[in-house]
């Protein structure tokens, strides 16, 4: 896929919410492959029936990050992301939902690209904060607001300041949660005390989760539902079975696993993602095709850093 690709496990919170606005089975989380040409797209989804077996419940595309700044710059940009969203729908088949992505930093594209991914049949939108502008915590409340009130698509909410600039803080989050087609947020801020804080705030009203790999089970542990991830793409079972067992009521277990996958992700995250992953997926012998510049290959010893972790997990399987 064009950009960050996902695929969602965990609890089914999110499902249940918008039960009577999507039809499609439950959500999770995981995140999935990510491809840069329009040649590739095709190609990104044929890991959709192996993802779709290995107990992913959802699947996100166009994240609105990573390599889709090449795409939002070629001359058929909009074409280019409502061609990936088409070939996603169209190869899960309603196996399991798919989440677009289709955030911007300009609200009326935002909402453009929702509506036409609602059009082609996504089950729900996911919407990257406003990037590079910058906007005021109200700016950002009357965004999202406002492409709520556009569509009939549920919202996830996707807040990774590190890359956008801009973080929704909890007092924002208690008054977009009061939207009901705001359902959920893929939180990746980093910061516990934050989340804690928009548990309090917004209760059960918002679904969290997880942005960050290496904070699945603590996220879990505040009442989180899932995460978003990265290492789904190389390591989707275990990823699942990381937060099933966690809501099974083995804690220890979904603990145990969390920490002993910590080298694969620090490996997944050695430079900006998706650099490492798409080198991951080839190792696996996945066609992800190549990086979109400006990304680029990644420094040799991190090759040998992404093989080493992989081979400690006994991947490709």
């Amino acid at each position: 896929l064009c950009p960050t690709g996902g695929y969602v496990v965990g609890r089914a919170a999110l499902v249940e919410k918008v039960a009577q606005r999507i039809t499609a089975p439950g959500l999770g989380s995981h995140v999935g492959p990510t491809l840069g040409m329009n040649r590739t797209i095709s190609q990104g989804l044929f890991m959709a029936p192996h993802i779709v077996s290995e107990c992913m419940k959802g699947a996100v595309l166009a994240s609105k990050m990573f390599e889709l700044s090449g795409i939002r710059t070629s001359p058929s940009a909009e074409e280019e992301h409502i061609d990936a969203i088409k070939c996603a729908v169209d190869t899960v088949a309603k196996r399991v939902p798919v989440i677009a992505g289709t955030g911007s930093n300009d609200t009326a594209f935002g909402i453009n690209l929702t509506k036409k991914a609602e059009e082609l049949g996504a089950d729900a939108a996911l919407l990257v904060t406003p990037y590079y502008n910058k906007c005021t915590q109200n700016g950002l409340v009357a965004h999202y607001l406002k492409i709520a009130d556009s569509i009939n698509t549920p919202v996830i909410l996707y807040n990774v300041p590190g890359r956008t600039g801009v973080d929704i803080k909890p007092e924002s989050y208690a008054k977009l949660c009061k939207h009901p087609r705001i359902v959920a947020t893929k939180e990746a801020n980093g910061d516990l005390t934050s989340i804690l804080r928009t548990r309090k705030l917004c209760g059960d009203e918002l679904a969290i989760y997880s942005g960050n790999d290496d904070q699945t089970v603590p996220i879990l542990s505040l009442g989180g539902s899932g995460v978003i991830s990265v290492l789904s793409n190389v390591a989707p079972r275990d990823t699942h079975l990381i937060c099933q067992n966690y809501f099974d009521g083995k804690i220890e277990e979904a603990s145990r696993m969390q920490i002993d996958y910590c080298d694969l992700i620090d490996a997944l995250f050695c430079e900006v993602n998706p650099i490492p992953v798409k080198v991951a997926m080839r190792l696996m012998g996945w066609n992800v095709g190549e990086l979109r510049m400006p990304l680029c290959e990644p420094e040799p010893k991190h090759v040998e850093q992404i093989k080493t972790a992989l081979k400690a997990h006994g991947l490709p399987k």
